[in-house]
């Protein structure tokens, strides 16, 4: 269904497909996509991974590879101009101009080498032909336009030294720098914590509404899509399979696809497991790393990572472990591990580890095992299915051969996996399958304790859902114990009995993970909630 209105569309993009010819090998990745932008208005193309929404944004502006991109069939038309025709010196004065872009993730998009002062002015040279005097009065201008904290400082500052937040505002900048009609901002907020994001998309909104751009918003977090977007296309496999307005998308959505995205949201309650006697128990445990500073770099100071944490995990249950990025969440998980320095009393087990040396904890880690954030980081490229998820039963000298392989069928069976995909390696997956060999390489220990540190921040809302509801089965099949860290609020609430809130190194609130979202007590803790919760509606807490 298309949408009308009454002035003319800015973007029109219609029957649009994308081929990548490769040796030829050719790949269809986007094969019929059509949509309109209007002046002002937001559009937000969603959809899984591989779906087709960054070909197309990148077709737009005319970003693919041209010696294998091909385009079959369809137009892109920016103000009745067909964009698929335009010269290379046509495109020039559009990108920037009248089309700019913001991408996902900052840190790749910005040059670690150069001063935010020298990247945005060199917008401003290159396309307005500012001298270098004017250039960076605008520049400061537009640092305080995002909002940026003391921007005449943040001027001679490199990338590295801004928070991911800061970052992405400095793309914003950059951005809007010559202040264009419309903007491309391709998952501009994956990489942020939940408070940030709200900052960010609210900052959008009001440079929308200040400067009257239109927005094309692509994104795969469908609670953002509801607060910020006026019109929604749903992409599957290079189709649009739907495009309405928000509101009605979300209310009555009519495609199948949609209504499984929909319903894709982590759900349901933590595993009704056999609460058991404590496996961990945690006492006033810290993680400081010394400031040094002078000629002989004597410690003047410390940041508290970690400081004076107290946890108490029993056997069958999961502890949610939630805040912002630099909270501490992970250093703790490291600490409670035994691969940073800590101090303070780690029991696991009725054995206490902070007391043992590496050599005598070697036995007690076959009871311990990690998930990790990235699937395709913490896995091998070079090493088969089977050597990767065999590789801790031939260190700790389990079974033989035969056995060893009976028990990665297993493993592979309880993840839902084929057990012939042993065979294969590990770039041959999707990432939803990656993360589950990652959770067969945990279980083939049979652990009594699994860490999972962001275990499901890199997949798609679906494959997010089919991931907690595999780890709530093994969690029951299994009695396992649960440490999640995650910053996915929506994520921890299905699976946590019990949860802690970090804030700058120290636990602001915990107890029942139910209770704490149903009723939060800390403001900071109602400040997460409603970050991550508030829909457009304006309901800010989950029932």
């Amino acid at each position: 269904m298309h949408l009308t209105q009454g002035n003319k569309p800015l973007l029109s993009v219609k029957d649009l497909a994308v081929d990548f010819d490769t040796a030829g090998q050719i790949t269809h990745a986007v094969k019929s996509v059509s949509f309109d932008i209007y002046p002002g208005q937001t559009l937000a193309l969603v959809g899984e991974s591989g779906s087709g929404k960054s070909v197309t944004s990148h077709a737009i502006l005319r970003l693919l590879p041209q010696s294998i991109a091909r385009h079959p069939h369809g137009q892109i038309l920016y103000e009745s101009q067909e964009l698929l025709q335009a010269s290379e010196q046509q495109m020039r004065a559009l990108r920037g101009n009248k089309i700019s872009m913001i991408f996902q993730e900052p840190m790749s998009s910005l040059n670690p080498l150069h001063s935010i002062e020298k990247q945005i002015n060199e917008v401003l040279l290159v396309h307005k032909g500012l001298d270098e005097k004017a250039a960076t009065a605008r520049t400061l201008e537009l640092l305080e336009l995002v909002q940026i904290p003391e921007p005449q400082k943040r001027l001679v500052s490199y990338p590295h030294e801004l928070s991911g937040g800061q970052r992405q505002r400095v793309m914003i900048a950059m951005a809007l720098a010559n202040e264009p009609e419309l903007l491309i901002a391709d998952e501009p907020t994956t990489a942020l914590d939940v408070t940030v994001q709200q900052a960010v998309l609210e900052l959008l909104k009001d440079l929308q509404h200040k400067m009257g751009m239109a927005i094309l918003l692509i994104s795969h977090d469908l609670n953002l899509v509801r607060r910020t977007a006026d019109q929604v296309c749903v992409l599957k496999d290079g189709y649009s399979v739907e495009y309405n307005d928000c509101q009605t998308l979300f209310e009555k959505p009519q495609h199948p696809y949609t209504q499984e995205l929909l319903a894709a949201e982590p759900s349901g309650h933590p595993a009704a497991t056999a609460i058991g006697d404590s496996l961990l128990t945690v006492n006033d445990l810290k993680v400081w790393f010394p400031i040094k500073q002078g000629l002989l770099q004597r410690t003047r100071d410390y940041v508290k990572a970690v400081n004076g944490i107290n946890i108490d995990l029993k056997e069958g249950q999961t502890l949610g472990i939630v805040g912002e990025s630099g909270s501490g969440k992970s250093t703790l998980g490291l600490a409670i591990l035994r691969l940073i320095s800590s101090q303070g009393s780690i029991c696991f087990a009725g054995h206490a580890l902070d007391k043992m040396n590496q050599s005598a904890l070697r036995p007690l880690r076959r009871e311990i095992q990690v998930v990790f954030q990235d699937p395709f980081g913490s896995l091998s490229p070079r090493m088969s299915v089977s050597e990767i998820i065999g590789e801790g039963l031939r260190i700790h000298k389990i079974g033989t051969a035969a056995e060893q392989e009976q028990i990665i069928i297993n493993a592979l069976t309880d993840v839902g996996l084929d057990p012939e995909a042993r065979h294969r390696y590990p770039h041959e997956f999707s990432g939803g399958q990656r993360q589950r060999i990652a959770i067969a390489r945990a279980l083939v220990l049979k652990p009594k304790l699994i860490l999972l540190d962001e275990p499901t921040s890199a997949l798609d809302r679906t494959v997010q859902r089919q991931v907690v509801d595999l780890l709530r089965e093994l969690q029951l099949k299994y009695n396992l114990s649960y440490l999640f860290i995650s910053h996915d609020l929506a994520v921890v609430k299905a699976i946590s009995h019990k949860l802690i809130v970090m804030h700058r190194g120290v636990v602001v609130e915990q107890g029942d993970a139910e209770t704490i979202f149903r009723a939060p007590q800390h403001d900071y803790t109602r400040q997460l909630l409603a970050a991550a919760f508030m829909s457009q509606t304006g309901n800010e807490l989950p029932n």
